[in-house]
């Protein structure tokens, strides 16, 4: 800074401004100003692969598995869905889309004949008809 003595009041007698030090920056700024350069800006483009989302919905056919295994759908489910995992994780998409589709076809059927046997379950126990046909069945070992 400049250690020039400066009036500690100013008032209409102080016609001098105080003279003050130019930052560094501000006189980067001051030199470089607009872009000196008329040559065209250019652009790089890269254009990323995005993945195709594939689900191969191994968590529904573990669930079949478990639970509802009605002919042993929710199992073979499982298997083509582990085919579809594998496939996704080799980079071949449609093989992944193929064997996920038939994973997702076998577990919709799983799905419906499971509840559907457990409706037909819970209706059977409800009205009675179960002690209806033991009835019958321990006829058939009797007279039969």
């Amino acid at each position: 800074m400049n250690r020039t003595p400066q009036p500690l009041f100013t008032g209409a007698h102080a016609a001098v401004p105080p003279a003050y030090e130019m930052l560094k920056e501000e006189h980067e700024v001051a030199v470089l100003g607009a872009a000196q350069s008329q040559a065209p800006v250019t652009t790089t483009v890269i254009n990323i692969r995005s993945e195709t989302a594939v689900p191969d919905h191994i968590v529904w056919s573990l669930f079949n598995t478990v639970f509802m295994n009605c002919c042993c759908l929710g199992f073979v489910a499982f298997a083509y869905s582990v085919k579809s995992r594998d496939r996704k994780m080799v980079g071949d998409i449609i093989g992944a889309q193929s064997y996920a589709s038939t994973a997702k076809c076998l577990n919709i059927w799983a799905l419906v004949l499971g509840l559907l046997l457990i409706i037909v379950l819970i209706i059977v126990v409800s009205t009675g008809s179960l002690m209806i046909v033991q009835a019958v069945s321990e006829l058939i070992q009797n007279y039969g």
